[in-house]
């Protein structure tokens, strides 16, 4: 039957992966997505830094993680780094978004599993949005001033945004959840190469250049949250609508971190990582990164997940991990 419907457009999904940490991560990211998604019709993307002067080493990811990902469906996509590199690799999120194909995307952080089809997430790729599943990391104002709504005022002046439209009126004024603020673990748009050019002239302009409202604040590794919401208001976005609900819920999980997952993730996303790890073929590889190894391989994730109540868990993320180190299996 005809209905007149343009079909769903199913974007480009892409992570930044790297030798190291990032491959293993990226080796569960792609298991879970193919295993999640059977037959996507848009492309599965691995970007990756290539070796140069802003590298002291090879930062290629290592042959057999490499045809690892490629049995998954994933192509590789080499990028060049030509402003950040080693000393910022948060930078590659950025620099990357200029070697994707011209089509709509979503780019994950590697440390991101699938549980559900992404076709279940309703997306509008002409108003750009990101994760809400952060906490007031930046700015941190001084005790005498600036405030919040100073610092952020300063960035949106700069480059001639309509602050008081980024704003939520729902809260109170001097409350960081008030001004547009995202965790960059997951974002989207229609264009990579407009939504990456702006990123990247937004933080270099943040970094070499920021308003003096920023001088008693930190930039790294905050850099790329603090331009993000910038860039999206820019475009006309904004905080994620209902239809995005499935992405931090039931269709992904953007754990952070493995000791992380176990404690304070849900069942479900427990048996979707262990059950990615059983096979042979990937137990051969992913056992050669320790926190893997111990945390799945060796059970010492089921006994930290004994430790915690998922219903009463700390507000803070950082004392979560806190009570994770004194356990001695903060595992990165």
């Amino acid at each position: 039957m005809v209905t007149g419907k343009k079909p769903k457009t199913a974007p480009n999904v892409v992570c930044v992966a790297q030798s190291g940490r990032l491959e293993y991560e990226a080796l569960l990211f792609v298991a879970s997505f193919a295993a999640a998604n059977p037959g996507y019709a848009g492309k599965l993307l691995i970007a990756e830094p290539q070796p140069g002067p802003r590298w002291s080493g090879d930062p290629r990811i290592s042959a057999p993680i490499r045809a690892a990902l490629e049995g998954y469906g994933a192509e590789l996509v080499p990028f060049e780094n030509r402003v950040f590199g080693q000393s910022y690799a948060y930078g590659n999120k950025i620099e990357m978004l200029a070697a994707l194909p011209h089509a709509p995307f979503v780019f994950f952080d590697t440390d991101t599993l699938f549980t559900a089809p992404l076709a279940g997430v309703t997306f509008d790729f002409a108003r750009p949005s990101a994760s809400m599943r952060r906490e007031g990391t930046w700015p941190e104002p001084p005790l005498y001033g600036p405030g919040y709504s100073a610092i952020w005022k300063s960035l949106y002046d700069r480059f001639g945004l309509d602050f008081a439209a980024s704003l939520d009126p729902a809260q109170i004024d001097e409350y960081w959840e008030r001004y547009l603020y995202f965790n960059a673990g997951w974002f989207f748009h229609a264009d990579p190469q407009a939504f990456g050019q702006r990123f990247l002239e937004y933080a270099i302009a943040i970094k070499s250049d920021p308003p003096e409202e920023l001088a008693s604040q930190s930039l790294d590794p905050w850099l790329d949250q603090v331009a993000l919401p910038l860039v999206i208001h820019s475009f006309g976005g904004g905080r994620p609508g209902k239809g995005l609900t499935g992405l931090d819920g039931d269709v992904s999980c953007h754990y952070r971190a493995l000791p992380l997952l176990y404690a304070r993730e849900s069942d479900r996303v427990v048996a979707v990582l262990e059950g990615l790890c059983a096979p042979n073929a990937v137990k051969r590889l992913l056992r050669n990164y320790d926190p893997l190894r111990k945390l799945v391989y060796q059970g010492k994730g089921r006994k930290l997940r004994a430790l915690f109540d998922r219903d009463a868990l700390p507000r803070r993320e950082q004392m979560l991990r806190n009570a994770i180190k004194r356990e001695g299996l903060w595992l990165r």
